[in-house]
């Protein structure tokens, strides 16, 4: 499906975004406390409401 070159470059890619990520969170992370305060919770209600549908949708199907 893939030749080796393309895993070596996914893996490559992969590794660099990551490291790109990590750097640029921690350079950002004091701006995230001070402005996106409490926005964990709109996470949660989301993964909740998704939950919800889901358990709905199987109850329905029985």
């Amino acid at each position: 499906m893939f030749s080796s070159g393309q895993w070596t470059f996914v893996i490559f890619f992969i590794i660099a975004f990551v490291i790109a990520l990590f750097f640029s969170y921690r350079k950002d992370k004091a701006l995230h406390k001070k402005y996106y305060k409490g926005s964990i919770w709109v996470l949660v209600s989301f993964i909740a409401f998704v939950f919800l549908l889901v358990i709905f949708k199987n109850w329905l199907k029985q």
